[in-house]
């Protein structure tokens, strides 16, 4: 170990504590203020980059991953819901991974692989998905697939030189009572033994620290105007960030009096699973272990023409569809359509007295 390896750790180490710390000035700076609720859920955010940023860059081995969950009612981060699970792995576009698990009770499970730099900045692209459409499962529900550069037997996902990592969805109806999917990777050809120097762990900690400088530089997120809801979208191959490469999703905003309620109404194409859920401006679901916040396509009770009515608001006011604001006067919206066969049409938005409502 050289006296410039022991500098450049040590500098790289307070560079990642002192990013740290920049969001802290983020969330106390922020204009206009943040309300009280979406301080405190800063301070949070701030601990979920961190773990998601360690388990991916620090922990995160390429040559012998594993998937870590980056989502669930204790993990937020990355624009959750409560109905899935996420689970995240580095991967080396030169080598070949096997895949396999059981399906659970899953609704829709995929494994999407994203491009761009290996340095910590966010994906810039969509190197490819394998979704349980395109997988053979046993009658037990287990499976297995290969990802990596060169054809494999079987279903296969191809690696592009740009590859950096493997994230995977799985979605349930019944996300309390349903069994989740099992996911397991393993390097076909993992080396023998691993050993890391100092310039390695540094190297480690920088792209940590950029990942972290990247996951805070689009937020506190805003939405204007409130109490609309913008065009839906497929998500293209050039993405930025880690989106689904077969999914659909829209974006809106809301901002209520207690005594209102805001009227959502829309249709949804034929599709495996769509859900809404509301958002801080950190891009995190509310608790939903105590209130409803989000509400899924399998849940919701439909209008005889197959369209819906969601009402969102601060108390319940006896509709089947309603979605509590959690005490929160403002906040974001987000709804998305896995494998939709055709791109949703816009919902139409209204804000009503709350007395208005009815079942």
């Amino acid at each position: 170990m050289t006296q410039q390896e022991s500098d450049e750790l040590s500098a790289a180490f307070r560079d990642l504590l002192d990013e740290v710390a920049g969001i802290e000035r983020k969330i106390l700076g922020a204009d206009p203020p943040l309300d009280e609720p979406d301080v405190i859920d800063g301070y949070r955010l701030t601990f979920s980059l961190l773990r998601v940023a360690v388990d991916t860059y620090v922990w995160g081995d390429r040559d012998n991953p594993r998937f870590v969950d980056v989502t669930g009612p204790y993990q937020r981060w990355g624009g959750d819901n409560s109905d899935a699970f996420y689970q995240i792995a580095p991967v080396d576009p030169n080598r070949t991974y096997r895949v396999t698990g059981n399906r659970g009770d899953s609704v829709y499970l995929s494994i999407t692989v994203y491009g761009g730099p290996d340095d910590g900045h966010y994906s810039n692209r969509i190197v490819g998905t394998l979704n349980d459409r395109s997988l053979e499962f046993d009658a037990d529900g287990n499976f297995e697939f290969t990802i990596g550069p060169e054809p494999q037997p079987g279903a296969w996902l191809k690696l592009e030189p740009d590859a950096v990592v493997a994230l995977t969805r799985d979605y349930l109806e019944n996300p309390e009572t349903d069994r989740r999917v099992q996911w397991k990777i393993e390097a076909v050809d993992r080396p023998a033994r691993h050993v890391e120097t100092r310039a390695d762990l540094a190297r480690r900690m920088r792209a940590a620290k950029t990942f972290l400088a990247d996951q805070v530089s689009f937020i506190p997120t805003r939405v204007e105007p409130p109490n609309e809801i913008a065009e839906p979208y497929p998500v293209p191959e050039q993405t930025f960030g880690w989106a689904a490469g077969d999914a659909a999703y829209a974006m809106g905003a809301y901002e209520l009096r207690p005594d209102q309620a805001l009227i959502i109404e829309g249709t949804s194409p034929p599709c495996v699973f769509w859900n809404l859920c509301l958002w801080n401006p950190w891009l995190h679901t509310y608790d939903y272990t105590y209130e409803r916040v989000t509400i899924n396509g399998a849940h919701i009770t439909y209008e005889p023409d197959g369209s819906w009515r969601i009402v969102v608001s601060d108390t319940d006011p006896g509709h089947p569809n309603w979605v509590s604001t959690a005490g929160r006067r403002k906040g974001l919206i987000w709804l998305r359509w896995f494998l939709p066969e055709e791109t949703p049409k816009r919902p139409v938005c209204r804000v009503v007295d709350i007395k208005e409502v009815s079942a």
